[in-house]
C-alpha cells in the first residue's frame, strides 16, 4: 500500500524545546511556497514536488523544481540563467533537494502562502505562527499517524 505524500508543518521552537507540537499534514505531491519580500514588496514563488527517495523508497524528499520572482531589486537579483516571461523571472533553483525548509514568520510581514490543489492559503490557515521559525518537511500521512 502506498503512503499518502505531503508536507508537514511544525513550529521549530516547540520541536527544539521538546514541547508537544503535533505536525500538521498537508497532503499533496506538488506545492508552491509563495511570499512577498518584506522591503521590496516583490512576490516570490517556489514550486516543490514531494517524492519518495529513490535509494530508500521509504523516506520522502522535497524537490525544488521551479521558481519565479516578479521583478528584481536590491539584494534579490534573479540568477544568471533566469528568463523574463510576462514580468516574472523564471528559473530552476540551484539547490534541488531539501530535507527541510526553515521559514521565518513575523508579525511585521505578510505570512507565507502555501498553494496546492489549485488553491492558495496563508500558512496560518494550517498552522498559526509563533512569530518564529516554521519547519516545512516532506512526509507521509502514515509516518505522521505512527507518531501519535
Amino acid at each position: 500500500m502506498a503512503s499518502l505524500l505531503g508536507i508537514c508543518l511544525t513550529l521549530a521552537a516547540s520541536a527544539q524545546a521538546g514541547l508537544p507540537s503535533a505536525p500538521v499534514f498537508v497532503p499533496g505531491e506538488q506545492v508552491t511556497l509563495a511570499w512577498t519580500h518584506s522591503i521590496e514588496k516583490v512576490r516570490w514563488e517556489e514550486d516543490y514536488v514531494v517524492a519518495t527517495n529513490q535509494a530508500s523508497r521509504q523516506v520522502p524528499v522535497l524537490l525544488a523544481v521551479k521558481a519565479r520572482v516578479r521583478g528584481s531589486a536590491a539584494g534579490m537579483e534573479p540568477p544568471d540563467d533566469a528568463v523574463l516571461k510576462n514580468g516574472w523571472y523564471d528559473y530552476t533553483p540551484s539547490i534541488a533537494t531539501s530535507a527541510e525548509l526553515r521559514l521565518t514568520r513575523s508579525e511585521f510581514t505578510a505570512d507565507y502562502e502555501l498553494c496546492h490543489a489549485s488553491s492558495c492559503q496563508p500558512m496560518s490557515h494550517w498552522l498559526p505562527s509563533d512569530r518564529g521559525i516554521t519547519l516545512m518537511t516532506p512526509c507521509t500521512a502514515e509516518k505522521l499517524l505512527s507518531k501519535k
